[in-house]
């Protein structure tokens, strides 16, 4: 049964790496900004991918928090304050899970107002890969990534070599000749293990107004909701349900913050990263997840070397390509202006409105209701 649902390919392999480009700023920016213990985020965060791995038999990550990841950066919050809105946060899921509220608000939001939630978040990885990554290091930058363009659009489905292998080995052969210190690599190697912590009430309490409130909007909508819907798009034989999702999210969180790891949720970016690359099953994050334990285990002193192979623009093509798989789910709106329209407008706001995928989602669903309210009245009428 096991060996159905997981595979350990080529195509996996190239699937592995279809949600780096958002991971690894925000791991590596969250270490640096709070002087996280590496070692400890790194193997966590793999063994994660590897419980999601198993548990769905699908290209399922996990993913950073990236509302709580962008606050601790900017606003440098202690590492308790993290581990407690971890925590805070896995308690907030399980009781939406349990109690079946959540459910009941999968059962509510409509699938255009979704649609328009994966619409901005591809809107939102497209200007991140353009603005950011393909420019980071300027004209050098813009030659590697059109160079891991033209593998990506010109390498044939069935070549022996998925073309996202391939955008890979450009970006090692980069870091190896232009980037990389290997002599202080190597020397950097050691064996290191998860640092134990026992998160403090008042740190949970902290956490979760700090932290775990900005969190809920974004885990609603993209975590949990959209998430579900991209397996039916992508895979449309699965059986994976909203239930499962917030209990697997819940259980992650409540493991990670005991061993000084960082929150994680599962994501629909992470998810279309995954499959555009080539991963069709769960080896795919398994494998993602055996690279992270690797680097915790024996190159987390250096593993702002280690991370130097996977340079930012080619970061930024993978970051593109993820986008597009996103924004294109939106074609099945489009046999209805209004929930087309409805959409758009929900993708917008995400990507342009403080607090967006919230506001998006408030907004999008009350003129969906209000519409079909109207329309019914009209029909009431005539």
């Amino acid at each position: 049964m096991l060996s159905k649902k997981i595979k350990f390919n080529r195509q996996e392999l190239a699937g592995s790496f279809g949600d780096m480009g958002t991971d690894l700023p925000l791991i590596v920016g969250m270490i640096q900004a709070i002087n996280l213990n590496s070692a400890s985020v790194f193997i966590m965060f793999g063994l994660m991918q590897i419980m999601a791995g198993f548990v769905y038999g699908l290209p399922m990550p996990m993913q950073p928090l990236k509302a709580m990841a962008v606050l601790v950066i900017t606003e440098r919050v202690s590492a308790e304050v993290l581990f407690g809105a971890g925590l805070a946060i896995a308690f907030i899921m399980l009781l939406l899970t349990v109690t079946g509220a959540l459910n009941w608000l999968a059962r509510l939001i409509p699938l255009c107002v979704v649609r328009g939630i994966q619409f901005g978040l591809g809107l939102s990885l497209a200007s991140l890969a353009l603005k950011t990554y393909i420019p980071s290091e300027q004209v050098s930058g813009y030659i590697l990534a059109a160079l891991g363009f033209l593998i990506m659009v010109a390498t044939p489905k069935s070549s022996r070599f998925p073309a996202g292998l391939l955008v890979i080995g450009l970006g090692i052969l980069y870091a190896v000749f232009f980037k990389i210190k290997l002599a202080s690599l190597v020397s950097g190697i050691g064996l290191a293990w998860p640092q134990f912590h026992q998160p403090k009430l008042a740190d949970i309490l902290s956490g979760f107004f700090i932290l775990a409130l900005p969190q809920i909007p974004l885990s609603l909508s993209n975590s949990v909701i959209a998430t579900q819907q991209t397996v039916k798009d992508l895979f449309p034989d699965s059986k994976v349900s909203i239930r499962q999702i917030g209990l697997s999210y819940a259980l992650a969180n409540l493991i990670v913050p005991f061993f000084s790891g960082i929150p994680v949720c599962h994501g629909c970016g992470g998810l279309a990263g995954h499959y555009t690359f080539g991963g069709r099953t769960g080896g795919s994050v398994i494998i993602y997840g055996s690279m992270y334990i690797i680097i915790g285990l024996f190159f987390s002193s250096v593993f702002s070397q280690v991370i130097e192979f996977f340079p930012q623009p080619i970061l930024g093509i993978i970051l593109l390509f993820e986008s597009l798989t996103l924004l294109l789910f939106i074609g099945d709106q489009t046999d209805s202006k209004q929930n087309f329209t409805i959409s758009l407008l929900v993708g917008l706001l995400a990507f342009l409105v403080p607090q967006g995928y919230l506001v998006g989602l408030i907004v999008g669903t009350g003129i969906y209701y209000l519409s079909a309210k109207m329309n019914l009245l009209v029909n009431l009428s005539k």
